[in-house]
């Protein structure tokens, strides 16, 4: 649909690669920063190999493309937005979610210094807080009949979000139809966190 967009594949773990690739892509006027691991495993289990896995992809890989497209946007002197994509599960405790919820809570105040900090630089910075999505990784993780009813159960509008749900709050928050809108959290979760 883009022929102009090019696409990198790399490892966001990755701090040295990612610095090299995406210090050479730009000039960036939006970044959404997307991409995210859900290793669920009971509070008692949960192992290192999960933690720094999910704390290196849900936290470390944003702060870093931030920095570096952040960087660009000053360095040209043109306004921008950045929208990280974080979770109902930022702001309620899920089972067996303890490392995914407290990556996307850790997400959640990244988000809000950035937006401290760049707004004087005419950047933006939000969040959007979906419910269950069905993407591949929510399908994975919520497949289980029992489980998914649980949940779909404490979401008012009764139903797990579409990607395009999710896609349109963050096309407005990159919009400049949310121009005066930082430090937010727009949550995309059919009622959730007000059962």
């Amino acid at each position: 649909q883009c022929p102009g967009i090019e696409p990198l594949c790399l490892d966001l773990a990755d701090w040295d690669a990612t610095e090299t690739a995406v210090g050479a892509a730009g000039p960036f006027e939006l970044l959404v920063n997307n991409a995210a691991v859900a290793v669920l495993q009971p509070f008692l289990e949960v192992t290192r190999a999960a933690l720094e896995r999910s704390l290196d992809v849900n936290f470390q890989a944003v702060l870093h493309v931030s920095q570096i497209v952040a960087r660009q946007m000053i360095a040209q002197g043109v306004p921008g937005a950045i929208v990280n994509v974080s979770s109902q599960a930022s702001q309620r405790a899920l089972r067996d979610h303890a490392v995914y919820c407290s990556t996307k809570s850790a997400l959640d105040m990244l988000s809000k210094v950035m937006a401290m900090e760049l707004g004087p630089h005419k950047i933006r910075v939000n969040t959007v807080n979906p419910t269950v999505v069905m993407t591949d990784m929510g399908r994975i993780n919520w497949s289980e009949p029992q489980k998914s009813a649980a949940m779909i159960n404490r979401i008012p509008l009764g139903k797990f979000a579409e990607v395009d749900d999710v896609v349109n709050s963050i096309l407005f928050l990159l919009s400049d139809k949310s121009a005066m809108t930082t430090g937010s959290s727009l949550m995309v979760d059919g009622g959730f966190l007000v059962s």
